[in-house]
């Protein structure tokens, strides 16, 4: 049915080019199903009506009793499909002669009003371009959004300018799934209602922070001494220990019975002096960047909090957090960064194309003589050589490498690489 009417408006080639039908059929089907649905509820009440008349002849139904039935079980579907429809929008006819068609994406994938206010493109208000060289921003979401469509909608339900739900896991799901970026939202987020100042730096990075500081409320544990790897309901996995802050003191300081365990002073003094920022690709509490900071050297930590709250206690901690999954392009631009660390998240599990996919964006915002350390990556014996393809196909110069056994059938592997100048 909406094929035949774009058809007569648009022609057979504009109506499947740069359009999409899928969505407003869709729509346009949900306005009919409400509609039928209205239909069958409205003839079901007549007939009943009807087959009972003997008995309605005796009751009195009053004035209240029969304005209620018309507001909630007419007007308010009736009204509900009437907005449905009318927030169906048809593609605009841009140009002169030979015009194209161009719809505004995704608009009519989501009925949520704030979905699709912040979807919709925004013109300059001087109608002129701006500093970016366009005539309007694009506000983006993640494209696997529309498979999540009652989730995302769910997100996106709020008061404009009230307090935001308690909601951040469940945007945190959406940002798994791949609806990543997720729409900015109008409403004020929540913080801790005892919140207290943080510890100064010196104290800071080696302590744990004030249990008062967290919401607590979408975690299993309560306080920071629940998350002790003592505790077998912690309700995480990854990353065991890590809240414990004498077994971290340890970490890339200490000498180990391991090859595969590098320490911090020896990488850096592959490049003395010459690493100043970088990127610690992973799943922990801070501890590496904390490490670094100690040296004079700036990390950013990725962190999604699995179970646990790794991004507030990286931040309470006096670091950078960047919260970001897998799914999504570096944040940063070419280039730019001088070393780039990765343990305990990226493991024998991940698929080999996204991989390659991910490795390829470290290469491009690893500079020219960046270092790429590869930190206790683990997979099967019988894989080995296909993730060793992977991080030898750059050609970095290897300035470690080292495998060692971790169980019968498992690997691991540590290497610190060196991106070649590439000059070209």
């Amino acid at each position: 049915m909406v094929t035949d009417i774009c058809r007569h408006f648009y022609g057979v080639k504009d109506v499947y080019e740069g359009f999409d039908i899928k969505a407003l059929n869709e729509r346009v089907a949900e306005v009919l199903t409400k509609m039928e649905s209205l239909q069958e509820k409205l003839e079901t009440t007549l007939q009943q009506m009807e087959k009972n008349k003997d008995v309605l002849d005796k009751t009195n139904i009053t004035r209240l009793e029969h304005k209620t039935y018309l507001e909630v079980e007419v007007l308010r579907p009736l009204y509900s499909a009437h907005i449905a429809l009318r927030q169906v929008r048809l593609p605009k006819i841009e140009g002169i002669g030979n015009y194209t068609v161009k719809e505004i994406p995704l608009i009519n994938t989501f009925i949520t009003e704030e979905i699709r206010k912040y979807i919709t493109p925004k013109e300059n208000r001087v109608g002129n371009v701006n500093f970016y060289g366009t005539d309007k921003i694009y506000s983006t979401i993640g494209h696997a959004c529309v498979l999540m469509k009652n989730e995302l909608q769910e997100y996106m339900d709020y008061d404009i300018g009230s307090y935001c739900k308690d909601d951040w896991n469940l945007a945190q799901k959406l940002m798994i799934n791949g609806c990543d970026p997720l729409p900015r939202r109008r409403c004020l987020t929540r913080a801790s209602k005892v919140y207290h100042k943080p510890y100064p730096i010196n104290e800071s990075l080696w302590k744990l922070p004030d249990d008062r500081n967290v919401r607590w409320s979408n975690y299993q544990c309560k306080n920071f001494g629940c998350l002790s790897s003592k505790n077998t309901k912690r309700g995480y996995t990854k990353c065991t220990g890590c809240f414990e802050m004498d077994k971290e003191k340890l970490k890339w300081v200490a000498n180990s019975s391991l090859l595969v365990d590098f320490l911090i002073r020896d990488v850096l003094a592959i490049k003395p002096g010459q690493i100043r920022i970088g990127l610690d690709y992973g799943v922990g509490t801070g501890t590496f960047a904390a490490r670094m900071r100690e040296q004079n050297v700036t990390i950013v930590s990725t962190a999604l909090n699995l179970g646990a709250p790794f991004n507030e206690i990286i931040a309470l901690r006096g670091l950078i957090p960047l919260y970001a999954t897998l799914n999504q392009r570096l944040p940063f631009f070419d280039n730019t960064m001088d070393l780039i660390h990765t343990t305990g998240f990226m493991d024998g599990w991940i698929d080999l194309l996204l991989l390659d996919f991910i490795l390829f964006d470290w290469d491009r915002i690893l500079r020219p003589g960046g270092l790429l350390w590869i930190d206790k990556f683990f997979c099967s014996k019988k894989d080995l050589d296909d993730y060793m393809y992977m991080f030898l196909q750059f050609r970095y110069k290897k300035h470690k490498w080292v495998l060692a056994p971790k169980s019968k059938d498992e690997v691991y592997l540590s290497a610190v690489l060196e991106k070649p100048p590439r000059a070209i």
